[in-house]
């Protein structure tokens, strides 16, 4: 497919990012795809993910080939004063300048919120921190640690077994997004008022916002949630369930799904019991009603029941590897991967019907762009 070569509706954004590893690379991607002009800033050694290996391609690490296309790359070792000139005349162009040292790092160097308010006030300067910049500043941001610190590894895993991180660093994503949404409220602020201002971001506030449901039923509701497996705290049937040869999905999110599962299934009379007629008694009555789902899931395979359920308009689906998600999204039209040069990347999420992401560049090599950015800058190499 020949890709769209539009500026983009962040056209004419320069961001100067000196994040590293993911939730900055990420969201700095993001706002990459949408037409910004992105300057990635990494250290002599390179971003740290450049080496985290396997698995590779061309001797890249896989993990910072999915969240850096877009960007130009220069190196520049902040404790050398000629690249920190040339820091410092990044940081008075840029429109956006974005960093995830621990906070106060930047400080030594000229580049803390203060000294780039100083260089233009109209910069939108958003710090990314594990812990904020108050009494968790000297917290290391691993999302690990958050993972297990805000509580969302007591939720995942067997009631009965230990508890599990989630397969990506989910709050790293989800930080990196939330970055953007700041950026971007802020750069509509600072057009409506000419002002930038300091954003921040952390991965602890992150992930209790993320988990919603679950620390809500805390805070609001004074129940602290436990594991619970692939069953949901508050909606059954909503889980994989065992049919005649393996898993299905299988969820009846309100009373007319559940009515419909019923019948397909063959039990129409289960919709009328009064033990399972509303959300809330199939809930507390859940050890008694799975029993009879899985009797009845147990007659066919999980490919037929697959078949069966979505022509009833009921949610389900199989357990896929990675592989086959991609593969999913491919015969459903959405064209997940796009090929920037030889490098295959996944595909930008967003849809826009005007100004649609765009994929100009592959990864930058380190310093691909060095030359040439301290050229524009008008400080070149000594």
């Amino acid at each position: 497919m020949t890709e769209d070569k539009s500026a983009g509706p962040l056209s004419g954004v320069l961001v100067a990012d000196f994040s590293r590893v993911l939730a900055g690379p990420y969201a700095t991607m993001l706002l990459a795809d949408l037409g910004a002009d992105v300057v990635k800033v990494e250290g002599p050694a390179g971003d740290d993910t450049r080496g985290w290996v396997p698995p590779t391609r061309d001797g890249v690490g896989t993990y910072y080939l999915s969240v850096n296309r877009n960007k130009r790359s220069i190196a520049l070792d902040l404790k050398d004063p000629a690249d920190l000139e040339v820091a410092h005349a990044l940081s008075g162009k840029a429109d956006v300048f974005i960093q995830n040292f621990k906070p106060g790092g930047l400080r030594r160097f000229g580049l803390d919120y203060d000294a780039v308010r100083a260089r233009n006030e109209r910069t939108i300067y958003c710090s990314i921190s594990g812990f904020g910049s108050a009494g968790g500043a000297k917290l290391p941001g691993y999302d690990l640690l958050v993972q297990g610190m805000s509580g969302l590894m007591s939720l995942t895993g067997d009631p009965d077994g230990t508890p599990f991180r989630a397969g990506i660093s989910v709050f790293d994503v989800m930080t990196g997004m939330h970055s953007v949404i700041g950026i971007l409220a802020a750069l509509h602020h600072r057009d409506e008022t000419g002002e930038g201002q300091h954003i921040e971001t952390n991965l602890l506030s992150t992930a209790l916002s993320s988990l919603v449901n679950q620390t809500s039923a805390y805070v609001a509701g004074g129940v602290v949630p436990t594991r619970m497996g692939n069953a949901h705290l508050s909606l059954f049937p909503y889980e994989p369930l065992r049919t005649g040869d393996g898993d299905l999905i299988v969820v009846a999110g309100n009373n007319g799904q559940f009515r419909r599962l019923a019948e397909v299934l063959g039990h129409p009379e289960w919709a009328d019991d009064p033990r399972f007629d509303t959300v809330g008694r199939r809930n507390d009555n859940r050890e008694l009603l799975r029993p009879l789902l899985l009797e009845a899931l147990s007659a066919r395979s999980a490919q037929d029941w697959f078949g069966v359920l979505t022509e009833a308009g009921l949610p389900c689906g199989p357990i896929n590897s990675v592989q086959g998600g991609v593969e999913l999204a491919e015969r459903l039209g959405l064209q997940p991967v796009v090929e920037i040069g030889d490098v295959p990347t996944v595909r930008n999420p967003i849809r826009f019907s005007a100004t649609p992401p765009t994929y100009r560049s592959a990864p930058p090599e380190l310093d691909e762009h060095g030359d040439e950015i301290r050229e524009w800058l008008g400080v070149p190499r000594a």
